[in-house]
């Protein structure tokens, strides 16, 4: 058996759905739309982006030695329709792949147990030869190397698809500077359909095949610092954390097998449908240990409480004016300005009690601009 077909195997031992290979120089206009979505400001707050371009254009950028990358994914298909808990207003929706473990953590292990592998195995064969291995915390665009290597292709909700895992996988990449054979590159298959676009509850692609992280619901819940802004807030409904609606309606999906998802990555009982309530009365020490091995922890306690209080304005439950209340006093004005903004939506005759106005008032912009706009 030829190495690339070993190493192949080997993947798909380790728990990986997918594994193919391409040239180091395979994805040349990755670079080019980088820049153009960097130019156009479509990164908002995601400074990082734009400070590691030239890691990030291409993989000679980041390591001019590589000759080959293996890219490779793994499934986290969903038992459940992540769309089911819309209506459901006491809860919190989090995102599928944020259910579980930290997957950063699940597919490093694995890509390290895979070049442990290589290392031994090629070594044998051909050499000394080097590696690295990245999952997606590095400057990597793991998208169109995946689909150059033939993993599927780039749908136009900007996310890779594939022919038989549909949108769920989670993508990593190994380096290497061993010449290996490519496979051929993934074909974009979605023809006609729009239903990711038309999915999107916030309009945040101009474009097929283009996104505007400004708009997205995902970009907005987690990398966004600031108070959320209003054109977006009723949209967000109940999502606390990320959004799977462009993903969910894609129609590939019919082909992945919930049976094929890695197990590693089986959702927490605790993290499918938490309950609001319980999310506005954590304090950080609270926050830390309810999402310890989680990704969500990255976030911190003020991001997620001021998506809980959106979820919460939006829920329509008066059960929730209690502890959203309780949030006026916060110490973070970020998270005092969406409890004006919740309780404005619950109930006016609390939102407009001397102790909303006094909140209000505060020299602090985020509060008195929710004030301000009533």
């Amino acid at each position: 058996m030829e190495l690339e077909a070993r190493l192949k195997a080997k993947a798909t031992e380790l728990g990986f759905a997918a594994c193919g290979i391409a040239r180091a120089d395979a994805a040349p206009r990755a670079g080019e739309r980088l820049h153009q979505w960097l130019a156009e400001g479509r990164h908002g707050d995601m400074i990082w982006m734009e400070e590691r371009k030239h890691h990030r254009e291409s993989p000679a950028g980041l390591w001019p030695e590589v000759r080959s990358v293996i890219a490779l994914g793994m499934s986290y298909a969903p038992k459940d329709d992540p769309l089911r808990l819309a209506d459901e207003g006491g809860i919190g929706r989090i995102s599928v792949y944020a259910q579980g473990p930290d997957y950063h953590d699940v597919i490093k292990r694995q890509l390290k147990a895979l070049g442990r592998w290589l290392a031994v195995d090629a070594g044998q064969e051909r050499g000394d030869f080097d590696l690295k291995v990245f999952v997606d915390t590095a400057p990597v665009m793991e998208k169109p190397l995946s689909e150059a290597a033939g993993l599927g292709w780039q749908g136009k909700h900007t996310n890779l698809v594939s022919r038989t895992e549909g949108s769920w996988l989670f993508l990593g990449a190994i380096y290497t500077t061993l010449d290996l054979v490519p496979d051929r590159a993934g074909t974009d298959s979605c023809g006609s359909c729009d239903a990711c676009q038309r999915a999107c509850p916030t309009d945040a692609f101009p474009a097929p095949y283009r996104l505007d992280a400004r708009r997205c619901i995902s970009y907005l819940t987690i990398e966004h610092s600031g108070a959320i802004p209003h054109e977006f807030r009723r949209a967000i409904g109940n999502r606390i954390y990320g959004c799977d609606d462009c993903l969910a309606v894609c129609p590939w999906n019919k082909f992945a097998a919930s049976a094929s998802a890695n197990l590693a990555f089986a959702p927490r009982a605790e993290l499918v449908a938490p309950s609001l309530a319980d999310l506005l009365s954590l304090d950080d020490a609270g926050f830390r240990q309810v999402f310890a091995g989680s990704p969500i922890k990255r976030i911190g306690r003020v991001k997620m409480t001021r998506n809980a209080l959106i979820a919460a304005g939006n829920s329509g439950e008066a059960a929730l004016i209690g502890v959203v209340t309780a949030l006026l006093d916060d110490p973070h004005a970020v998270v005092r300005g969406a409890a004006v903004w919740a309780l404005r939506l619950l109930d006016r005759s609390v939102w407009g009690t001397e102790r909303a106005a006094r909140r209000a008032v505060e020299p602090d912009e985020d509060v008195r601009a929710e004030w301000d706009r009533q």
